[in-house]
């Protein structure tokens, strides 16, 4: 049980650390909290709760896993390499993907609300 307690500490750590020190994770945070800032003034249902929150994992994931990539790849080959580059920029591939996802989902969603609201005004 003391393992399976300290493997959150551990997941724990990996969060506050790509909290501390990658700036992308942060932007990725705040556009999670703007979109559930989005979601609560606007009422958005609750099966659009899931798909906003599917989104925010999946962004936040890719990115922890893009970052633990780069850590790797720069630990294994801390010389420019060819190769390593291409791991690199595989991993801010998959990123891209998962960020543009949520934002089309993100639009399908918001987008009818907001426009109701400009339409009431």
């Amino acid at each position: 049980m003391k393992k399976f307690i300290r493997g959150f500490g551990y997941a724990f750590n990996g969060l506050a650390h790509a909290a501390k020190t990658q700036l992308n994770f942060r932007v990725h945070l705040v556009a999670a909290l703007v979109a559930v800032y989005a979601g609560y003034a606007l009422h958005i249902a609750t099966g659009e709760w899931l798909w906003i929150g599917f989104c925010i994992a999946l962004v936040l994931m890719a990115e922890l896993l893009n970052t633990a990539l780069e850590f790797l790849t720069n630990l294994v080959s801390p010389e420019w390499n060819k190769t390593a580059g291409h791991v690199k920029d595989m991993g801010a591939a998959a990123v891209l993907v998962a960020a543009l996802f949520a934002l089309l989902t993100g639009a399908v969603i918001f987008v009818p609300k907001i426009m109701l609201l400009i339409h009431a005004a």
